[in-house]
């Protein structure tokens, strides 16, 4: 059997990297927040639109926002705050202000459906919401069959200078149209939830632990709906070391690092904001990097050192004529992660920037980070090198270690792995082994230089743009229309998005069209689920039993 851990940072790269973790530096995410607030307090931290807030402001606005749960709400130590916004400067006042209020954080992609919504806010039993108001309309649809009772919203433009602040929100509301009209009932304005904050004091009444739970972050695990990834304290502080210890490129006070994925995505918070606050270094944030004319725009304005994103991203933006003009010159690290890359984008970004692409690998499970490639010998087409104190190994379908250069599915241990799903006791302990290896579901060989391949795909996932896709969940919703009878989803590659969603369906009405399947999709589905393909068939291959042949339909 072959398991790779720790000592080929060790070996190979002893000029590189120094792979053992001190664990003993910070107990939990506050205690990496606070110290870094007070070492670097008169640094830049978090920039967005134009406006920078420091170290100590952010530390002031986070402890304004604390002290509001603490005296204006009913929340308890350890209850759930959803937060629901884009890469806007008052996620990590809310995120850090929520954590140190001894609050657990779900983080909820804004772009969710009304269904989507509801089952993650009652699964993680949610009842105070931090949402944006360009989203309010689904919320307001969501919020009477929830247990919320607490909304509190705010504007795009929120944390900027007054006149700026109302001009800009005007804009977005009035000039874009892109508020939509909404009406909830007793809900709060951040802007005034602030105030009310900064009219209180925050107390540290109780000093969370490493064990205590720090997030639930939504995935849908290896099946079926969205299950919380139950992720403490030292999973994400070990994780955040671990990325640290990987990257020794990666100076203190000194890196500008542009964070395009959203901060609601695991590989967002602990790479750009949970690494990038311990090192006291400043995230650039961007709100909506599909919007390439405005992100180039942006990029212009910085000597950045460090850029985080995925494939598409990394496509979309060398397809700009823009691009080639921004300056590269301080460009040493970009960072791929959420889905393959490909060796074209890889080898086209290096071309127009002078720098060479890391590639790793995660799991919303593992906090993310599994695997990086090291910065001195990248080895494209791989995942990497496993993280420092991170064993491998792969297995066959009877639970069997398997040799370097074999087959098999990849399993994990680490102190980054999650504790497991939140309230699925069955779903996680189908997703370990017996002696506590988490199975990925991805099929890999362990090369005997160390350096990982994944080489296929054992479960039914679909990865779109860097998000997990179930079939289950789509065909449960797509079978729900009266006119169907039976469906699979399967993925097909994809150009753009790696892969994308292709639905097989047998009509019980005649009648139903392409186009009628995809109203439907839209109306239940969030857009990087709903089906780019859709195939009418007279049945679906099936086992003896029963049981829809994906495999076949691929």
């Amino acid at each position: 059997m072959t398991k790779i851990d720790t000592h080929f940072w060790e070996d190979k790269y002893p000029e590189a990297i120094n792979p053992v973790l001190d664990h003993t530096k910070y107990e939990t995410l506050i205690d990496v927040f606070e110290s870094s607030c007070r070492q670097y307090s008169s640094k830049p931290a978090f920039t967005n639109m134009g406006h920078t807030i420091t170290y100590a402001e952010l530390e002031e606005k986070s402890a304004q926002f604390a002290a509001y749960l603490q005296h204006h709400t009913a929340l308890k130590i350890g209850d759930r705050i959803a937060v629901q916004m884009p890469n806007i400067l008052q996620y990590p006042i809310v995120f850090f202000g929520a954590m140190r209020a001894g609050m657990v954080v779900v983080n909820t992609n804004p772009l969710y459906t009304a269904r989507e919504m509801e089952h993650q806010f009652n699964d993680a039993e949610v009842t105070v919401l931090v949402t944006v108001a360009n989203f309010c309309d689904v919320v307001e649809q969501v919020l009477p069959r929830t247990k919320i009772k607490t909304v509190i919203i705010t504007e795009i433009a929120d944390m900027l200078p007054p006149f700026k602040r109302v001009l800009l929100n005007g804009v977005i509301k009035y000039v874009k149209k892109m508020v939509p009209k909404y009406n909830i009932e007793g809900a709060y304005s951040f802007v005034d939830v602030m105030k009310l904050g900064s009219k209180t004091t925050f107390k540290k009444e109780y000093h969370s632990k490493a064990t205590d739970v720090a997030l639930l972050q939504y995935t849908g695990g290896t099946t079926g709906v969205a299950k919380g990834a139950i992720l403490t304290h030292s999973n994400v502080v070990a994780n955040m070391l671990q990325v640290r210890a990987m990257m020794p490129e990666l100076k203190s006070g000194e890196e500008i690092i542009i964070t395009p994925l959203p901060l609601y995505h695991i590989f967002s918070i602990t790479v750009n904001c949970m690494a990038s606050v311990e090192s006291g270094n400043l995230s650039v944030l961007i709100t909506n990097p599909r919007d390439v004319p405005a992100f180039v725009k942006e990029l212009k304005k910085w000597k950045f050192t460090m850029l985080t994103g995925l494939n598409t991203l990394f496509v979309a933006l060398c397809k700009s004529p823009e691009f080639a003009e921004v300056d590269f010159s301080a460009l040493k690290i970009t960072v791929s992660g959420g889905m393959a890359l490909q060796t074209t984008a890889a080898n086209k970004w290096e071309e127009i920037t002078g720098c060479k692409v890391c590639e790793g690998y995660g799991l919303t499970e593992t906090s993310p980070i599994v695997t990086v490639n090291p910065l001195a010998n990248i080895e494209l087409g791989t995942i990497g090198l496993p993280a420092p104190e991170t064993m491998l190994k792969v297995i066959d379908d009877d639970g069997n270690s398997l040799d370097a250069g074999e087959r098999g599915e990849l399993c994990i241990k680490g102190p980054q792995v999650m504790q497991g799903y939140w309230k699925c006791p069955e779903a996680s302990k189908d997703t370990f082994t017996d002696d506590g290896w988490l199975k990925t579901g991805d099929v890999a060989v362990i090369q005997e230089n160390g350096f990982v391949k994944i080489v296929d795909r054992k479960k039914d996932m679909i990865l779109v743009s860097g998000f997990n896709v179930y079939p289950n969940e789509l065909e449960d919703v797509v079978s729900s229309n009266a006119k169907v009878e039976e469906c699979a989803a399967i993925g097909i590659p994809d150009d753009r998005s790696g892969e994308a969603v292709k639905m097989f369906i047998v009509r019980s009405d005649s009648s139903l069209t392409v186009e009628e399947i995809m109203g439907f999709c839209r109306q239940e589905l969030t857009g990087y689920k709903i089906p780019k393909e859709i195939e009418f068939r007279d049945e679906l291959p099936k086992t003896n039993v029963g049981k829809i042949l994906r495999r076949e339909l691929r």
